[in-house]
């Protein structure tokens, strides 16, 4: 069964690294979140691949209303016979701004391949003509690029083990799905949450974008709430005049901060993840440096692990806010939720799924494939929600800290690609076969 699926995949290989290039090289940084260009552009390229692709627009004011421009998902469908499960296949495209320290173009797309000690690494814009195969200097470069781990990689990854089914003339029954979407970032609603919510899919399996060579079954829930106090600003001259929002700021920053002590000791029971936790991730206020300050908006996010009870947390981290605020004469308080995005949880039925990926994983890498949990949350929970199971795999380091991941350069192993590639293709004809 494998022979004719690695056969393909290694001869076309030249092929998927010039696709996954062309799409790192069209951003989606999300803020701003004008994501339907991608959507557009990668679409042209699974048409011309001989797929057909459902376009769905999210309503205009439903995106905007979440903080962002434009979204539209897509969705390849592709039956091999009557019977047999449907596995979708999910990657996200939107992705965090490249922020700063880069020394690759974050939008370029550039593969760099080693050099002999002492000598600079030598860059390739493009992946070169390979003939019959990979050359073994594609399979050793590495791959710049904003979302070129996390996850368009995966974009490339999917597209190509169904590629790799549909010609490999195995005898498979059921059904296989892409799911590219855009709306990760800012908790998926808009993404999977609302093609599941239209009753445009209900596959019976499904794996998403993965970022390690683990298969992930469980990852962490998040709190992200907006606070904002309010004072009265007064010239810095007059500082008794004012109500300063910033000394309230900073007395409650410092009972968030104080609050991880307590949050350290609760452990969870998943592998992979260790404690709930709290992080203020942007704060804005003042309007002048001669000004006091009037108002001060602090984001803040507070990771879940598997245990906990999101209501209960939220009820939590509101108390602490609400209590430490009264102590702050004059400072008037409002507090609003931006996400809460549930835990995902392992669910039995996937074992055949993860069984597969551990298998073919094991084959393909040379060593055991774990599986575990992850401090991060994904929208994979928005699937195993509707009781779909799931599990995160897709080309990726050892580590996600490996790829640098919504870092400064990150970056993409082109022979994890590869064998990503391999396995999931492996995995779903296994699962699909006649």
């Amino acid at each position: 069964m494998s022979e004719p699926i690695t056969t393909w995949i290694a001869t076309h290989f030249d092929d998927q690294v010039r696709f996954l290039q062309a799409l790192v090289r069209v951003p989606t940084d999300t803020p701003p979140g004008n994501n339907a260009p991608h959507a557009e552009r990668t679409a042209e390229l699974l048409t011309a691949l001989g797929f057909e692709v459902e376009r769905h627009a999210v309503p205009a004011a439903e995106v905007q209303a979440a903080g962002m421009q434009s979204i539209t998902n897509l969705i390849v469908r592709h039956r091999f016979s009557e019977g047999g499960p449907t596995i979708a296949l999910n990657a996200h495209g939107d992705v965090v701004p490249p922020g700063e320290g880069w020394t690759h173009d974050p939008y370029g797309a550039e593969i760099v391949y080693p050099s002999p000690a002492g000598t600079p690494a030598v860059p390739q814009g493009d992946a070169v003509g390979l003939g019959s195969g990979p050359a073994p200097h594609l399979m050793d470069g590495k791959l710049y690029g904003r979302a070129a781990a996390v996850s368009k990689s995966d974009f490339a990854t999917y597209t190509y083990a169904l590629l790799a089914l549909k010609n490999s003339g195995l005898p498979l029954k059921g059904a296989v799905e892409l799911h590219f979407t855009y709306d990760e970032e800012f908790g998926g609603e808009l993404g999977p949450g609302w093609l599941l919510a239209q009753g445009l899919t209900r596959p019976d399996y499904l794996i998403a974008a993965g970022f390690s060579y683990q298969v992930v079954t469980a990852h962490n829930g998040c709190l992200q709430m907006e606070v904002t106090l309010h004072g009265l600003a007064s010239h810095a001259a007059y500082p008794h005049t004012g109500v300063d929002a910033l000394q309230a700021a900073t007395r409650l920053l410092t009972a968030l901060y104080a609050h991880n002590d307590v949050l350290r000791t609760r452990q969870s029971q998943v592998a992979g993840i260790t404690h709930p936790y709290l992080n203020v991730g942007r704060i804005e206020g003042g309007s002048n440096t001669n000004v006091v300050p009037g108002k001060v908006v602090l984001k803040l996010d507070r990771r879940m692990i598997p245990e906990e009870d999101p209501a209960a947390v939220e009820a939590e981290v509101r108390a602490l806010i609400e209590q430490t605020v009264a102590a702050c004469p004059g400072i008037r308080l409002d507090i609003k939720r931006l996400l809460l995005a549930h835990a995902m949880k392992p669910l039995p039925s996937a074992a055949p799924l993860v069984a597969a990926l551990q298998k073919h994983g094991e084959a393909v890498f040379g060593e055991p494939i774990p599986t575990s949990g992850t401090p991060l949350y994904t929208d994979v929970r928005l699937y195993t929600a509707h009781g779909i199971p799931a599990a995160i795999y897709g080309a990726g380091p050892r580590t996600v800290l490996e790829s640098n991941a919504k870092r400064a350069d990150e970056h993409l192993n082109l022979a994890d690609l590869q064998g990503a590639t391999r396995v999931v293709a492996l995995a779903l004809a296994e699962l699909l076969a006649a």
